[in-house]
């Protein structure tokens, strides 16, 4: 008969042996993978608003809305991939396939020859990226142990925004190599979107899916959606909320641009940023697992109103670049620690789902964000896009604390 210290003193060692293992190698690779297409795509995303600006003669609107309407593509394409990963019960895949469209749509960027054309492919490319979206997220949540949940996604995103810079920095490089060539510079970003699909392939295995997990056949029905929670519909709103405050990167670029710096200099605003970035979301997500997930949260709001303020009344160089850094910030103390609140919010047999339409509220959030954007800076300047940013960050912390007390309350049930 088994001596009940004995087994006791075995099942501490166990919990012992879980709790210093470290973060999976599947959540390693998949932060390689997105690395990698982030490299690709931001080495054309760094350039394309000014390409758009300079070589087709759009209107900051035109590119506001180019912007806008892409992302909310991806956004709802997300939810889709997100609820047939949950029917399928398999996330690969579909993650996969993601990643293979949006490679096979970098050669358009180089080929188009109107803004119809650049719009299109940009149009496509976030069609892959919503694909992938949703079930590489739901992956990260089946892959990471819950103790290092925030760690593994801080982690990916960490890995993800090392690409956003390295491409940013890459296209500096080869544009002044090329001497300004944007479409030389295109035609080499094809290169790392095709090693993120090898990647990807070979070197991500797919966990079981536990025999408990209840089958999901109509995951986009509405009992399957009240499912998920209210909780969990509380962090949709705050991080739409978030979204409002934080439009399209491309107005980081245009504003570098309306405070005098250098064209071959513009993409350094994505580096400087996104530096800021991922130096700052595994350590948030690592401290998220340790502390209080909002209060991480409420850190990066307060960075976020100093960003926009300091953004919208800048008129210099220096000060571009403390705007810029301090808006890195925020989106490391809050994109990881957003995602991870979903995937503990929603239930592991509604995951891809609870991405998918945690994506794409956020993602039409941002079209609607990007379009005022734009509007308020063609019609008074730039100051006054910034300064509406810091309205629409105030109002997310009334929502903030309603999601801490929310939690709390989930944690002593």
């Amino acid at each position: 008969m088994t001596d009940p210290v004995q087994a006791e003193t075995r099942t501490d060692a166990a919990r012992r042996r879980v709790v210093r293992q470290g973060i999976p190698a599947g959540i390693w690779a998949l932060g390689f993978v997105s690395m990698l297409m982030d490299v690709s795509s931001e080495m054309i995303h760094a350039l394309l608003p000014v390409y758009l600006v300079t070589a087709f003669g759009a209107s900051t609107l035109a590119v506001g809305l180019i912007e806008g309407v892409a992302e909310a593509t991806a956004a709802i394409t997300k939810v889709f991939s997100g609820a047939l990963s949950d029917w399928l019960g398999r996330r690969k895949l579909l993650a996969a396939c993601g990643y293979a469209l949006a490679a096979l749509t970098k050669p358009i960027f180089p080929l188009a020859g109107s803004i119809g054309w650049v719009a299109a492919a940009r149009f496509i490319d976030r069609v892959g990226k919503g694909i992938r979206g949703a079930p590489r997220d739901a992956l990260v949540a089946d892959i990471a142990p819950p103790h290092l949940r925030g760690a593994s996604f801080g982690l990916r995103q960490s890995l993800d925004t090392a690409g956003a810079f390295l491409g940013p920095l890459l296209a500096i490089a080869l544009m002044w190599l090329t001497a300004d060539d944007f479409k030389a510079v295109f035609w080499i970003a094809v290169i790392p979107a095709c090693l993120s699909v090898v990647l990807i392939t070979i070197a991500v295995r797919e966990p079981r899916r536990p025999k408990e997990l209840r089958r999901i056949r109509r995951p986009l029905h509405s009992d399957e959606l009240r499912r998920l929670g209210a909780t969990y519909w509380w962090v949709v709103a705050v991080a739409t909320l978030f979204t409002l405050a934080r439009f399209s990167e491309a107005f980081l670029l245009l504003r570098a641009q309306s405070v005098g710096l250098p064209l071959v200099l513009v993409p350094g605003v994505l580096v400087v940023m996104n530096v800021a970035y991922s130096l700052s979301a595994y350590p948030a997500g690592v401290l998220s697992d340790r502390a209080d997930r909002v209060t991480i949260l409420l850190a990066g709001l307060v960075l976020l109103v100093v960003a926009d303020v300091v953004l919208g009344l800048a008129g210099t160089v220096p000060g571009l670049g403390v705007g810029v850094a301090l808006w890195g910030l925020h989106m490391g103390f809050t994109q990881g620690l957003l995602v991870t609140l979903v995937a503990e919010a929603a239930p592991a047999e509604l995951r891809g789902t609870a991405f998918g339409m945690f994506n794409l509220i956020t993602g039409v959030a941002l079209l609607l964000a990007s379009v005022i954007a734009g509007a308020l800076w063609e019609g008074f300047g730039p100051q006054a896009t910034f300064l509406a940013g810091t309205v629409f960050a105030a109002a997310t912390l009334a929502g903030l604390l309603a999601i801490r007390s929310r939690l709390g309350q989930q944690r002593q049930t």
